[in-house]
């Protein structure tokens, strides 16, 4: 169960690259929130009670509801709708980021025989989610993908560390977790300057900013 669940966090990004709509990337975000939450339920007896509790509130509460609600209100506050002009075609975007998800298999497949992981596939695949949001982050202009990228990259990295530790390290993910809250908070105030000033919302009007 756990393994098809890791698969479909995987598949989420091909989703992402796949549609050009905001909201459907807001979707990806809480669909994973769920994913992660389940995970965690799944994976119960590798936790302490308060971390258990902790990490069910972070995910099922913060993660799948209430992140994805205040994107949602941002990015319709916004008018911000759709991803128009990525740096590299929608096609080649897709075919890179399945070509990494698929290179995530090899690192899990690699990693099962060289490093002591409690559970390989969660490492390749999380490193796979880093890597595509790196991607995702790269080739796209609009300032709301990249935080939603960002969001996304924080998801596998929460994935990552279930892989490397038999208990989940409560403090860095705790540190993590806030680092993507702080940064909403961050983008909401400087999304409405940027289109304030500049009535833009994509990378290019940066390069209009003085001091």
């Amino acid at each position: 169960m756990s393994q098809f669940l890791i698969i479909l966090a995987g598949t989420t990004m091909l989703y992402v690259f796949a549609t050009t709509r905001i909201e459907g990337y807001i979707r990806a975000i809480a669909f994973q929130g769920l994913i992660l939450a389940l995970l965690v339920i799944i994976d119960v007896r590798a936790h302490s009670l308060p971390e258990f509790i902790f990490l069910l509130v972070e995910t099922l509460v913060f993660k799948t509801v209430v992140i994805p609600l205040l994107l949602i209100n941002i990015v319709r506050k916004s008018g911000v709708k759709r991803e128009v002009e990525p740096y590299i075609p929608q096609f080649y975007s897709l075919l890179i980021a399945s070509i990494v998800l698929g290179l995530g298999f090899v690192v899990a497949f690699w990693v099962s025989g060289s490093i002591e992981t409690r559970e390989p596939l969660y490492f390749g695949i999380s490193i796979a989610i880093v890597v595509m949001n790196l991607i995702l982050i790269v080739t796209r202009k609009k300032i709301v993908t990249h935080i939603l990228g960002y969001i996304m990259m924080e998801n596998g990295i929460f994935l990552l560390a279930l892989s490397i530790a038999n208990t989940m390290p409560f403090v860095i993910n705790l540190g993590v977790f806030l680092d993507a809250f702080i940064a909403i908070f961050m983008f909401m105030m400087f999304l409405g300057q940027i289109q304030n000033a500049y009535d833009e919302d994509h990378i290019d009007a940066l390069r209009n900013l003085k001091d």
